[in-house]
């Protein structure tokens, strides 16, 4: 989604739930325990994003911050411009087998030998 946004000249932006473990973003810009930001190219430095893990340098009000956040707290990616994106549901964690960024709990489908929910995107307008 994020090189899609690029290619079509919109400015990605990722909400993420700076509670779950692991989020280390600016804490002074958090607002109901999440934080938006801008992850566009030109708006960060060294900018990764892995199946686990987003991770990219960034200033906040003229102040550099390292900012690195597991996947399950990206809760969605879209769009500045058309606010158009996806919003990613908590039936969507855990990943499908082989790309899991943590082992499944005892309570999760994939820990029962049932095979995992497909994932569902919801469009943002």
């Amino acid at each position: 989604m994020h090189e899609w946004l690029t290619d079509n000249a919109q400015t990605p932006h990722i909400v993420v739930d700076a509670s779950v473990a692991g989020a280390q973003v600016p804490r002074q810009y958090v607002r109901d325990g999440k934080i938006v930001l801008n992850v566009s190219y030109e708006a960060t430095s060294g900018l990764l994003m892995k199946n686990d893990w987003v991770s990219f340098g960034a200033r906040f009000g003229g102040v550099a911050h390292e900012v690195r956040a597991p996947m399950q707290a990206v809760l969605g990616i879209y769009s500045r411009e058309s606010g158009h994106g996806m919003v990613f549901s908590d039936d969507d964690w855990p990943p499908p087998p082989g790309d899991e960024a943590v082992p499944p709990s005892a309570s999760s489908p994939l820990a029962g030998g049932d095979e995992p929910r497909r994932p569902r995107l919801t469009v943002v307008k």
